[in-house]
């Protein structure tokens, strides 16, 4: 372990944030101590997760270490997905290839506020004429 490169980023997406670590390995995901794919219980989450490293070429260069804060697990996989851009940016000269991929942008979109007089954000009660 002495003098191994660890790389870190932190991704962000709806109310989920991801801690990520990116270590020289052989591929293996771990997600708050857990595998990944019992993690996210749907191996479509952890694959959209793991799409940074197929756009730079990186599968199976690095073990991601992660620690998950807040959100839902669709939300976790996207703040993962941008962790892991974010630390391949320390490793390596990928900021091309990611900025292309739009992996490096922050995806802003979050749920709109319940407003009073109304069920929901955008939903009004029924309207009654008589």
């Amino acid at each position: 372990m002495a003098n191994e490169a660890i790389y870190m980023g932190v991704g962000r997406r709806k109310n989920a944030i991801m801690r990520v670590r990116l270590v020289p390995g052989s591929g293996k995901v771990t997600v708050n101590g857990r595998d990944g794919k019992e993690y996210f219980g749907r191996e479509t989450l952890l694959n959209y997760a793991l799409t940074p490293f197929k756009v730079t070429d990186t599968v199976d260069h690095f073990d991601v270490i992660a620690l998950a804060t807040g959100g839902g697990v669709a939300g976790q996989a996207g703040a993962l997905r941008h962790g892991i851009a974010r630390a391949l940016l320390v490793a390596g000269d990928y900021r091309a290839e990611l900025k292309k991929a739009g992996f490096l942008t922050r995806d802003s979109r979050m749920v709109e506020r319940k407003k009073y007089g109304l069920k929901k954000a955008r939903k009004r009660p029924q309207f009654s004429k008589r």
